[in-house]
């Protein structure tokens, strides 16, 4: 088994999550959603640094009570954002770590660790859980791991895809493809209940409610073709706003009891929130359940009773902005409700019963579909898209065609400030398309374009992508030169703008490659060099913990033999006298150093084992003398 799985190279599906990520692979003819190193199927999205070293996943989750002010959670919120975006200034209010200001108006995360201040962008926050992912594979499949399939929320805009693709390389990873969520768990549901192959037509809609973002993608699936109709969504709702309200209900509910403020103690709120994320799982199953928190502040213990009822109160407007979603985006596919034979349920929150009675009476009481697994569904998508684009023959899944859209509005200001729309949202993708545009003033030579992404009319209140100017336009007359504007989306939804003048002949070709949504090649390949320098820091602690162990188990079973009675009446006084000696003198050292290298550890137990050794010889031999003897 183990050489089979040498002989490949696979690729994988990694469901890049705001709260957990999942990575599957397609292999012996079926998905295998990949365990951790702790045995779990999901891997919480976060990243904890420390005096000594920097963890992710269940290990950085695990002590973020500790350490809340340098453990990283919610990074995909940040994502391709402005540090000015209203919503990171209000995600901000809601962190325990810190958030400042960067160039260009970028969020940079600032942490402790190893006694320093670092800075680290979304980005790097982001490839940190990719390369753990990575990881998790590659321990797996037993072989290296480069090429991977990664989903993005259906309404990320063109700077969260870039950054995405950008924290894939940062990780080592050759991100095939950045695919919507909501359609990696439409091909989940098509190969989960065998639609695929069938001959009717079916409409689904994608209902994706997770940890950060909420998602609705209206599909067709006719045989073994994934055609997206529309899709609709906000990038910013899920169950972090859940949690946000709950906990702020608690702060209030303990302000009123005790007439104290726990808002300003970070470890107070991380271990009130954690207990707020456990009372809303409880409350998908049950009608009511404690918060409770010993010693929460200032050694005061809060309990609160919490039903489901008024979590639902509490996030009331949440439940209903997710289900007017579904309106808009049937209303973009142009698609009935009644029109819709499955409506598929997926990502964490989706379990919320509160949303499911919302949806279901939208859908005028139709069955939701709730056969996927929730937290594996996206990875598992993203898998099969994966082995297709990776060449793997496999009946079930080769011939699929996904046929995908692109979210948001793409166009150029024009010279009144609004923003001229070349390819409108939800226009199939891959596409290139092309709009007309004259001079405005008389032999005016160049044309200044502003590229933006968005719904709104104005352009300035949609999101800037780039910039461009296209000179040697000959001098004529206004509106008597026109210059052509090509826009040209590819497989990943990655936008290329050029710009020709056409009028006399004359052409000019410009693209936009690299604009402030995407990282600088140097700035990435620094990002490149910090990761491998973590993951030589990360060897380097593992050798000396590992070093430190054996030291430590040494001392201990030297312990034993002292301890044992049988042994210690055949051991000579000078032998007894070295061996608790020998302990001592381990014990005072680990007690004493407050960091010693592995090499000092290593050195520490050859000494110790110097002096004892041969008397643990001499009790080996002399208990197997003793055995021969009695036979």
């Amino acid at each position: 088994m183990a050489d089979d799985r040498r002989m490949f190279c696979p690729a994988i599906g990694i469901d890049l999550g705001t709260t957990y990520s999942c990575v599957a692979v397609l292999q012996h003819d079926r998905v295998e959603t990949i365990v951790n190193d702790q045995g779990n199927r999901t891997t919480p999205s976060c990243v904890a640094f420390t005096d000594m070293q920097h963890f992710i996943g269940d290990a950085a989750k695990n002590q973020i009570a500790m350490n809340p002010t340098n453990s990283v959670f919610d990074s995909k919120r940040l994502i391709g954002r402005r540090f000015s975006d209203p919503l990171v200034q209000s995600d901000i209010k809601s962190w325990p770590f810190k958030v400042i200001e960067g160039s260009d108006d970028k969020p940079m995360i600032s942490v402790t660790y190893k006694n320093e201040i670092k800075m680290f962008s979304a980005v790097e926050i982001s490839s940190m859980v990719l390369q753990k992912m990575r990881v998790i594979a590659e321990t797996y499949l037993e072989t290296t791991v480069k090429n991977a399939v990664v989903t993005v929320p259906a309404y990320f805009n063109e700077a969260q895809r870039k950054a995405t693709m950008d924290a894939g390389r940062i990780a080592g990873l050759n991100v095939m493809r950045v695919l919507n969520e909501p359609t990696a768990a439409a091909i989940a549901y098509g190969l989960d209940r065998a639609v695929l192959g069938s001959i009717c037509k079916r409409n689904v809609l994608v209902f994706d409610l997770g940890g950060g973002t909420a998602d609705v993608s209206v599909l067709t699936i006719e045989g073994k073709k994934f055609e997206v109709k529309a899709v609709a969504g906000d990038t910013h709702l899920g169950g972090e706003d859940f949690d946000n309200r709950m906990v702020n209900h608690c702060v209030e509910v303990f302000k009123r009891k005790h007439k104290k403020d726990i808002s300003g103690n970070a470890k107070a709120m991380r271990r009130l929130r954690t207990e707020c994320e456990r009372a809303k799982r409880v409350l998908s199953s049950a009608l009511d359940t404690n918060i409770s928190v010993d010693a929460l502040y200032e050694g005061i213990d809060f309990i609160s009773n919490i039903t489901r009822s008024k979590f639902s109160e509490l996030n009331m407007d949440f439940f209903k902005k997710s289900v007017k979603l579904v309106e808009k985006c049937l209303v973009d596919a142009k698609m009935e409700k009644r029109n819709v034979h499955d409506v598929v349920l997926t990502g964490g929150s989706s379990r919320i019963p509160k949303v499911q009675q919302l949806l279901q009476e939208f859908f005028d009481g139709v069955e939701l579909k709730r056969s996927l697994n929730s937290d594996e569904s996206v990875a598992y998508g993203a898998a099969v898209q994966a082995a297709i684009m990776a060449g793997t023959r496999n009946e079930r899944v080769q011939d699929i065609v996904l046929v995908d859209v692109i979210p948001l509005s793409l166009g150029v200001e024009t010279n009144d400030g609004t923003m001229s729309v070349v390819i409108p949202r939800n226009t199939t993708s891959p596409t290139h398309m092309e709009r007309n545009y004259t001079t405005v003033e008389d032999n005016q030579t160049s044309i200044f374009f502003c590229v933006y992404e968005g719904e709104r009319t104005r352009a300035a209140d949609n999101y800037l992508l780039g910039k461009f100017t296209l000179s040697g336009i000959p001098a004529a007359p206004r509106g008597k030169i026109t210059v052509v504007v090509s826009f040209n989306i590819d497989i990943n939804g990655i936008l290329k703008v050029s710009a020709r003048e056409s009028t006399t002949g004359v052409s000019q070709k410009i693209t936009i490659t690299n604009d402030k949504a995407r990282l600088p090649i140097e700035e990435i390949n620094r990002m490149i060099k910090d990761a491998e320098n973590f993951k030589v820091e990360d060897e380097k602690y593992k050798d000396k913990a590992k070093a430190k162990g054996a030291l430590e188990d040494y001392a201990y079973d030297l312990k034993s033999i002292v301890k044992d009675k049988e042994i210690r009446a055949k051991l000579e006084p000078e032998s007894k006298k070295k061996i608790e000696d020998a302990i001592r003198q381990v014990t005072q050292w680990l007690e004493g150093v407050q960091s010693a290298s592995a090499n000092e550890y290593k050195e520490k137990l050859k000494v110790t084992k110097k002096v004892c050794d041969p008397i643990i010889v001499k009790i080996k031999q002399h208990k197997q003398s003793s055995s021969s003897s009695r036979r």
